[in-house]
């Protein structure tokens, strides 16, 4: 039986491991999919057996560099959402901080760029979409389903189907831009702002919250 090669562990090897995924991050952007893992172990500074050794294959890598990139953009606005939204007696300023963390995060040209090469590849390589996902805004859905359903169960909110609301969310504050960058357009600051307030107010309008 072939045995499963052993991944390098250990300070050094980390160390190795985080310059292979930013290097690959550049790399991908910038050439797309089919950048060679000698371009990308050429940049790494490292060897391509080096980078084989830490990934087995090009997909195992842009896998990595797509939840290091998502982590980035997203880590701090997935973590300061959790922490507004719980037991807030505040629920508009907890979704506009939220709405406006996510933008910042997602819109940043290399992440507008790595979402595209994603979309094209993902036919392909169906895992990229379900990584995407996962590591994405959806990280948020969780603090959003418990403060939804309290809020509900509270009398506060009337929402029957809260699956339904998040998407509907993300679709007032975020999805705007995705959809933009897709025509190589990016949304004015101002424009920006106003999707967020008025999406926050309709969302909550809607689904007729009452604060505290």
């Amino acid at each position: 039986m072939k045995e499963t090669p052993r991944v390098p562990t250990g300070d050094r090897a980390a160390r190795k491991r985080l310059a292979i995924v930013r290097a690959a991050r550049t790399a991908f952007v910038r050439d797309g999919f089919k950048v060679g893992m000698d371009t990308i172990a050429h940049e790494a500074g490292v060897s391509k057996v080096t980078v084989y050794n830490h990934f087995g294959s090009k997909d195992t890598l842009f896998l990595a560099v797509v939840g290091d990139a998502l982590e980035e953009a997203l880590g701090e606005a997935v973590a300061g959402t959790a922490a507004r939204l719980e037991g807030t007696d505040d629920l508009r300023t907890a979704l506009l901080w939220t709405a406006d963390a996510w933008v910042k995060g997602m819109i940043r040209p290399e992440m507008m760029a790595l979402r595209h090469l994603v979309v094209n590849e993902a036919r392909r390589f169906p895992e990229l979409g379900l990584a995407w996902k996962q590591h994405g805004p959806d990280r948020a859905r969780p603090a959003l389903l418990d403060t939804f359903r309290g809020l509900i169960a509270e009398g506060r909110l009337e929402m029957p189907d809260v699956e339904v609301a998040i998407i509907q969310f993300y679709s007032l504050v975020l999805y705007p831009h995705l959809i933009h960058s897709a025509y190589g357009e990016a949304l004015s600051p101002e424009t920006t702002a106003a999707l967020s307030e008025t999406g926050v107010d309709m969302f909550l309008a809607y689904y007729q919250y009452r604060p505290a």
